[in-house]
């Protein structure tokens, strides 16, 4: 491997991976606090965080860190997620140094204007009166709330309208200093970059970071259940979901094949099951989500109001049919999908970037490709059916529906069907 690894004195993981014979680099710092690490008065906090830090720090205006990057044809973003939050950026090779300078002044010296903070209020309520508006989003916030009720894990991460209403300056730093600390940040970089430049900006710009102190999220307790909105949509959004595996746990790998074999492309049963042959709905596919101390499996589709009685028989028939009769030839096939996945990935300076930290925050380490693939290899197809038949027969059903969905079988008869 080229990725190299430097832990600073304060906890933050430095981890570069140098790419030479490219011109740029992408880089980022990965956080290990997402929606799940808000309180319940912090409801949206961790995204709203995320639009603040680029609107203005002691050193430098909104305009003025928009203009410093796009200068040099760069460009930042980022993301919150449930259980981290990640600032980037991509630019070319001479100017790492610079954007490396930038992500660290927005993660240290935002000042959190009131006027400023008003105005992206009013961004993120548009922001989620356009998630509730496409049944195609707001359905897995649903399923999430079904899935994991009255946990902070089972929140939406964009928050609610009265919560993030209620957010001020002082909020927003006493969670960053809460949150944003030195053993729970990782700052990444993937391209043509220096690990010893972007160690010694690290070094002195995050000099200041306390080294730990960042609570425990709540552990998730996943226990099931349904979230229904009648509308007057065309078509019904449904998801069905079951409890699925931890990063950490033995079953990890074989959900993941598991998922792709029922839904992961058009090969897949579920594709070509319902779609295909049936013609029941334009998409069928099935994920899984893992958590740090937790998982949800979930089968997603949407389909028209006539369509709702017929698919859902078909979908559970399918879902038993895998805990007895997935091959030897599927298994491969999903492998040789995921090999191909983590290849094609290593072609990208963002996806090796995103890659390695993600490998820290969830494993506390780089993990080698070869390593990953060994690891997918002796996955048997007997080890699948095994997974899938403790998933499907003896787990609780989560359910969620949008749309004409007034014939649509409650959990219990779901799971009754899926013992049989």
């Amino acid at each position: 491997m080229s990725v190299r690894q430097t832990t600073l004195e304060n906890g933050m993981v430095v981890l570069t991976d140098n790419m030479p014979h490219l011109e740029s680099a992408s880089l980022g710092v990965w956080v290990r606090a997402g929606s799940r690490c808000e309180r319940k008065s912090e409801h949206g906090m961790s995204h709203l965080l995320e639009h603040m830090a680029f609107k203005g720090t002691t050193t430098r205006s909104a305009i003025e860190i928009a203009e410093t990057i796009e200068n040099v044809g760069g460009d930042l973003n980022a993301a919150t997620s449930i259980e981290h939050t990640g600032y980037f950026a991509r630019v070319l090779k001479e100017d790492v140094v610079l954007a490396a300078d930038i992500l660290a002044d927005i993660l240290q010296n935002s000042k959190f204007e009131e006027a400023e903070l008003e105005r992206e209020k009013r961004v993120i309520e548009q922001e989620i009166g356009a998630a509730r508006d496409n049944p195609d989003d707001h359905v897995f916030d649903l399923f999430q709330s079904a899935a994991f009720p009255d946990q902070p894990i089972g929140r939406t991460i964009l928050g609610t309208v009265d919560s993030v209403g209620e957010f001020g300056p002082d909020m927003i730093r006493k969670y960053m200093r809460r949150n944003y600390v030195g053993d729970h940040m990782t700052i990444a970089a993937a391209g043509n970059v220096d690990h010893d430049d972007l160690v010694r900006v690290a070094e002195s710009r995050f000099a200041d970071l306390a080294p730990n102190g960042a609570p425990a999220p709540q552990r998730a307790e996943y226990r099931g259940g349904e979230e229904r909105l009648v509308s007057d949509h065309e078509q019904a959004h449904i998801v069905l979901g079951f409890e699925g595996r931890a990063y950490n746990s033995d079953g990890f790998y074989a959900v993941q094949i598991l998922a792709s074999v029922l839904g992961g492309g058009m090969s897949s049963r579920l594709f070509q099951e319902i779609r295909e042959r049936r013609g029941l709905c334009y998409a069928v596919y099935a994920f899984h989500w893992a958590f740090a101390d937790s998982g949800i499996f979930g089968v997603a589709a949407a389909t028209g109001q006539d369509e709702v009685n017929e698919l859902m028989p078909v979908l559970i028939d399918e879902l038993r049919r895998a805990a007895e009769s997935i091959t030897d030839e599927e298994v491969m096939r999903v492998r040789n999908q995921i090999r191909a996945g983590l290849l094609m990935s290593l072609e990208s300076p963002s996806a090796r970037a995103g890659q390695l930290a993600r490998q820290q925050i969830l494993w506390g380490r780089p993990i080698a490709l070869q390593e990953t693939v060994d690891r997918i290899s002796r996955i048997t197809a007997d080890r699948v059916k095994e997974i899938a038949q403790a998933i499907f027969t003896t787990g609780t059903v989560s359910l969620a529906g949008i749309g004409p969905i007034d014939h649509l079988p409650d959990t219990a008869t779901i799971g009754e069907r899926l013992r049989r």
